[in-house]
């Protein structure tokens, strides 16, 4: 497409150059620039897209879009001023790869916690129905015959239309994608009108530099999502429920426990523990009334929500009774509540909970399972707000018998500082429980399988679904399911 032709969808003003070059692609990354590729530079709170410019051209591109003249330039490169980047670069994505998103049925999916399941269990209920559906978030994007790695849970603009463009293109006729509360902020789902919209729970996370200033703007971006959906699926137990739809523009369906709502799970769960299983059953009943014996492979009070979520937006979009609970049943969520597949008389846990409103609602899960010891294996991320820290230290050392504290994603951040505010948040919760710090995330893994007893439970958290560690400037590979069953299969033997 010309570079004319793409510049009034944001209202763009041509400074310099040949309007009619040929754009290919778009990028906001000078490093992933491809020729034929048109950047567009974003202000970034370390970092400023007008600076690398010159080095995006270097790489190829074919034009510049900027909120500010650039110097420097090229005189035969094209630049393009606008009043906002990132508006700007939602508006021109949607133009260049068609407004893929028309194509399909698109459900966001946002709130503090259950965006990662609540997405593949709907994207479970989508395939049992025969549809062929994407799913795109935390554990990347993935459709039949696809699996795309994804640096954040809800991509720059131009990276989230390549993606849907490719999904529509390959036959894709749903989408269910995390919409996080940045990914609003930063316009990044802009020019997506979702036929649904998911609300989980909200509870303060993602506050601090470099993300949220303050717990009302995150619920104010959360809320965003309502404005640009059909349908609202609210959690009706979730307290901040009504300010997040205050604003609403939707229709709403809400699922629940306590309060009256369309979708419901009636008293008497039933815990299920089985060697490699780990889970729930339950009756949903739906608005008219009907009566659905589900089971989820995933234990907890918390898995209840989640599958009403994906209950309830199936309800919306009229899937049979017969896919929802194949759907659930059979859904796996690569780091969330996982059970790794081990030869063992004890059973070792993968989640990705990093604070302490998740940490709390895996363990209490867990516990429920009734296990001879519930062990901890945590550490917490560098470069984040101390608040989850202290937190998780303290649902640790209050839900497990034991803790073995160790390293997480430190982000060049010492280890020392991150231990002390775990240590001080232990303090509150249980200043009893035995804890054995141990810096290498890899022998920590080893400590707890060497030193499981029959009946254990071993909830190793913080990572989940991520394959890499992050020390300092250097990312590592760090598979915990494979490090878990290399280590397993070389006892044995």
């Amino acid at each position: 497409m010309k570079l004319c032709e793409l510049l009034p969808a944001a209202g763009g003003v041509l400074l310099q150059g040949d309007p009619r070059a040929e754009v290919r692609a778009l990028c906001c990354d000078s490093r992933a620039v491809t020729p034929g590729a048109l950047f567009v530079c974003l202000p970034g709170q370390h970092a400023d897209g007008h600076d690398f410019a010159a080095a995006a051209v270097r790489a190829g591109a074919v034009g510049i879009v900027c909120e500010r003249p650039v110097p420097g330039l090229p005189p035969g490169v094209p630049a393009a001023q606008v009043p906002h980047a990132r508006i700007a670069l939602a508006q021109l994505a949607c133009r260049l790869y068609g407004d893929p998103a028309r194509r399909m049925t698109m459900i966001g999916v946002t709130g503090t916690k259950g965006k990662t399941t609540v997405a593949w269990l709907l994207a479970a209920m989508l395939a049992a129905a025969g549809r062929k559906a994407g799913v795109l978030g935390t554990n990347g994007a993935q459709w039949p015959g696809h699996r795309v790695p994804l640096p954040r849970t809800t991509p720059e603009s131009c990276d989230l239309q390549a993606l849907l463009r490719r999904m529509a293109d390959d036959g894709c006729d749903a989408c269910v994608m995390e919409v996080s509360s940045l990914g609003l902020q930063q316009h990044r789902v802009d020019g997506i009108l979702f036929d649904i919209g998911i609300f989980t729970n909200l509870s303060p996370d993602h506050i601090g530099p470099g993300e949220h200033a303050d717990f009302a703007e995150y619920l104010a971006c959360k809320s965003e999502l309502f404005r640009r959906c059909r349908v609202g699926v609210v959690n009706a137990d979730d307290p901040h429920a009504a300010a997040v739809l205050a604003r609403r523009t939707c229709r709403v369906v809400r699922y629940g426990v306590q309060d009256p709502a369309a979708w419901r799970a009636l008293p008497g769960w039933q815990p299920r523990r089985a060697p490699g299983f780990l889970g729930v059953d339950f009756t949903a009943v739906g608005p008219a009334g009907q009566a659905l014996r589900c089971r989820v492979g995933m234990p907890g009070r918390y898995s209840v929500y989640n599958a009403l979520a994906a209950l309830a937006a199936a309800g919306v979009l009229d899937l049979p009774h017969a896919a929802m609970q194949t759907g659930l049943q059979t859904c796996v969520v690569r780091g969330r509540t996982e059970v790794v597949p081990l030869d063992a008389p004890f059973t070792v846990v993968l989640d990705y909970a990093h604070n302490a409103a998740a940490a709390q609602s895996v363990l209490r899960a867990l516990r429920a399972c009734r296990p001879a010891r519930l062990v901890a294996l945590f550490g917490c991320g560098g470069g984040r707000s101390r608040v989850r820290r202290f937190g998780m230290g303290e649902a640790c050392a209050r839900l497990a018998d034991a803790c073995i504290v160790t390293e997480d994603n430190s982000r060049g951040e010492p280890l020392d500082a991150i231990w002390a505010d775990i240590r001080a948040g232990m303090q509150r919760g249980g200043p009893g429980t035995p804890c054995v710090l141990i810096a290498d995330r890899r022998k920590a893994l080893y400590y707890a399988l060497d030193h499981a007893r029959t009946g254990d439970i071993i909830a190793v958290l913080g990572k989940g679904h991520e394959t890499t560690l992050q020390r300092g400037a250097e990312a590592l590979p760090f598979d915990e399911r494979e490090i878990i069953q290399t280590y397993m299969r070389k006892k044995q033997a």
